[in-house]
């Protein structure tokens, strides 16, 4: 009995070399369908890989419903970035007869008196009309007038010896000298009379935005031209957009485009400032273009100094394309994504012939570029992803056999 007993306990060779084979075999078919379940989810899931993928045909969510997925969209089309294209662009750029701001082009003249100018006149060889010239001589701040004859509200001045008030406002220095000698004449036998302005107080203009020294500056005898106020601001800071300049005058705004201006021949002296009038100077920063996508540096990229930006200074600023990860032949710009008409661009740039055409693609303000990822990164993106979950399946399948 015992000897039948240790027969039965005792397995033969073969037949445990039979069992380990099978739950290789087992493990085997288990990996095998494991895998290929795997690799269907990859291909699949390319589609869902992770990050920004650029779908076609390009749609904009219109209306969503209660879970924010999108309910209605619009279709965007998309434009090819070609020669014709860029030839289309630059025949619908204005021509240099059309000009709106030729209202404000003018010729410099002599200064016109005003309502606070401070005028010193002086009758030679009369020195008892040194004392009437009608303010303390100390100054004690830097806010008081010089010493001489303010203009009044209405526009006059008083002088002594003549009997009523000389109306000066709108009037030059040298017209208003000949009208005092006329009455001076009256009294004085051929007086010798100067008129100048001692303190230019009447106008101003007021400058804000890109400049080195914001404010109002006043408007003397010296022509206040656009270039020479920005000037007496302490010029354009380091990231003034130069084609981006904002006048306002008599509630009315003009954008003027100092640089594009230059570049056509027509000089910014051109145009004269008027009291009141309001100059802004946009900084580079406040008009920049997105770089997204697989670049080897996304970022904002701001404008060159004339305000211009191309399609391939924003690449280059970006640091190019992403040579692992990039599909250069799947590049877009996105424009006026907040308005009713959004426009999508598309530019092949697998080729480096194709920076010819993003040379003469002019970008906006606030553009997006975009370029996209290959079919490769995708699916290597998505196999990081799964690559853990199939492990540890493996892993659980050789511990429970």
């Amino acid at each position: 009995m015992q000897g039948t007993t240790i027969m039965h306990n005792v397995q033969q060779p073969g037949t445990t070399t039979m069992a380990a084979n099978l739950n290789v075999s087992k493990l085997f078919r288990v990996s095998s369908l494991a895998a290929a379940a795997s690799l269907c989810v990859l291909f699949a899931g390319c589609s869902a890989a992770p990050g920004m993928h650029f779908d076609k045909p390009a749609a904009l969510a219109e209306t969503s419903n209660a879970d924010g997925d999108v309910a209605t969209a619009q279709n965007i089309p998309i434009t090819p970035i070609d020669l014709s294209l860029i030839r289309k662009m630059k025949a619908s750029q204005p021509a240099v007869t059309d000009d709106p701001n030729s209202s404000l082009y003018g010729k410099p003249g002599a200064y016109k008196l005003g309502i606070g100018d401070v005028l010193q006149i002086t009758v030679w060889d009369h020195p008892e009309l040194v004392a009437a010239l009608g303010q303390p001589q100390q100054q004690t701040r830097t806010s008081d007038a010089a010493p001489g004859f303010v203009v009044d509200a209405d526009g006059n001045v008083q002088f002594p010896y003549v009997n009523r008030p000389i109306h000066v406002v709108g009037k030059t220095e040298t017209q208003v000298q000949r009208e005092l000698y006329t009455e001076l004449s009256k009294v004085f036998v051929k007086p010798q009379v100067t008129v100048r302005v001692a303190s230019f107080r009447a106008g101003q203009v007021y400058i804000d935005g890109d400049v080195r020294t914001p404010g109002a500056q006043q408007i003397n005898d010296i022509p206040m031209t656009l270039p020479e106020a920005i000037g007496r601001a302490g010029g354009f800071a380091p990231t003034a957009d130069q084609s981006r300049v904002t006048l306002i005058r008599d509630g009315v705004t003009y954008h003027i485009n100092m640089a594009g201006m230059t570049s056509k021949g027509r000089s910014p002296s051109d145009i004269m400032l008027k009291p009141g009038d309001a100059l802004r100077i946009d900084s580079r920063d406040d008009n920049g273009v997105y770089v997204m996508g697989e670049v080897t540096k996304p970022a904002t990229v701001i404008p060159m100094k004339n305000g211009k930006l191309t399609l391939s200074d924003a690449i280059s600023q970006a640091g190019s394309f992403n040579a692992e990860t990039s599909d250069p032949k799947q590049l877009y710009v996105i424009r006026n994504g907040q308005s009713d008409q959004p426009e999508v661009y598309h530019l092949d740039a697998k080729s480096p012939v194709s920076m010819l055409l993003a040379n003469g693609f002019e970008l906006q303000p606030h553009d997006v570029v975009y370029v996209d990822n290959n079919g490769l990164v995708r699916f290597s993106r998505v196999l990081n992803l799964l690559l853990p979950a199939i492990n540890a399946g493996l892993t659980a399948a050789v511990l429970t056999k």
